[in-house]
């Protein structure tokens, strides 16, 4: 693999992460995502905007922005370290997307898009019981943390079995994404601390407090 590879694999996959998903749902219904709720473009507030199905919809495409690109780097190099290579650009292109003047989303989505190729069944089970988390606890940025972290330090322990020098390159970047995640959920962190943070109720939210959702940050 030369260098030019790994710098295309960069740019593909940064690119794929500037598609701003909740953009194109909020400006589909004549809005902006960015003056609702929590003014951030990700899943989480276009659940609390417009509502489940609309959440659900911007979680599987933002997935799938990572997905795609980290499959089709492991069936052509079958090597996991370009797959994490590509997962990272992906990831820091959608919370710094250029296109957007770098105003992007936390990038749980595209992480978990990501785990899902390294490592399928251990993120289905981590993001089973985050979800449970969730349900009883009603935090979306507490079930977020565990489901990243968890998965981090699954990701990392199996990082072991590759050789030198692609286990660093894997063990850096998953450091690099634990930290990028804390970073982009400093201001839950920091409601969360207060006591403030916002909770999400999936099955008693009505077409009113959508209505009135306007942005507090």
């Amino acid at each position: 693999m030369v260098w030019w590879h790994i710098l295309l694999i960069v740019i593909c996959s940064y690119l794929s992460g500037n598609i701003s998903v909740s953009r194109i749902i909020a400006k589909s219904k004549h809005d902006d995502i960015t003056k609702r709720g929590s003014g951030n473009p990700g899943s989480t507030n276009v659940l609390r905007s417009y509502g489940l199905k609309w959440g659900i919809l911007n979680l599987v495409l933002d997935m799938l922005k990572a997905i795609i690109p980290c499959l089709i780097v492991l069936l052509v190099s079958n090597n996991i370290m370009l797959v994490y290579i590509a997962g990272l650009s992906v990831t820091i292109g959608h919370v710094f997307p250029i296109v957007f003047k770098f105003k992007g989303g936390k990038g749980i989505a595209t992480l978990i898009g990501v785990f899902s190729v390294t490592n399928p069944i251990a993120t289905l089970i981590v993001f089973f019981v985050a979800f449970l988390l969730f349900l009883v606890c009603k935090y979306m940025s507490v079930a977020s943390f565990l489901c990243i972290t968890v998965l981090c330090i699954t990701e990392g322990f199996k990082a072991k079995t590759l050789t030198t020098p692609d286990r660093w390159v894997v063990l850096i970047i998953l450091f690099v994404i634990a930290v990028l995640t804390f970073w982009s959920h400093r201001s839950n962190i920091k409601r969360l601390i207060l006591g403030k943070e916002n909770k999400i109720d999936l099955f008693n939210k009505t077409k009113k407090d959508i209505k009135n959702n306007t942005v507090q940050k």
